[in-house]
């Protein structure tokens, strides 16, 4: 299977921005650990300082959904109606 990118954004509820920040942080070194993992950045939007906004690089699809599998990323999960506004996962093909 080929390469594929993730871009992840989400957006912190109101005055929930560093609690949304330590449990995305708390996800970059145990995703950079995995299987497959190629690239795992994340990032804080400077003109919207709630938008948080991880750069990721996958060697297959296949590790990409191993990855969602995660207990940290369950955790995330479980934590995120109560810190996240909105959230969005998009998951590309390299063309060129």
């Amino acid at each position: 299977m080929s390469e594929v990118a993730v871009v992840a954004i989400f957006v912190a509820k109101p005055g929930k921005e560093e609690g949304l920040r330590r449990v995305l942080e708390a996800n970059v070194e145990p995703t950079r650990k995995e299987a497959g993992a190629l690239q795992y950045d994340l990032h804080r939007d400077i003109e919207e300082p709630r938008r948080f906004i991880f750069g990721e690089r996958w060697a297959s699809k296949d590790a990409l959904d191993v990855h969602g599998q995660s207990a940290h990323i369950q955790a995330f999960r479980a934590k995120s109606p109560e810190l996240c506004e909105h959230g969005e996962v998009r998951v590309a093909s390299k063309l060129l």
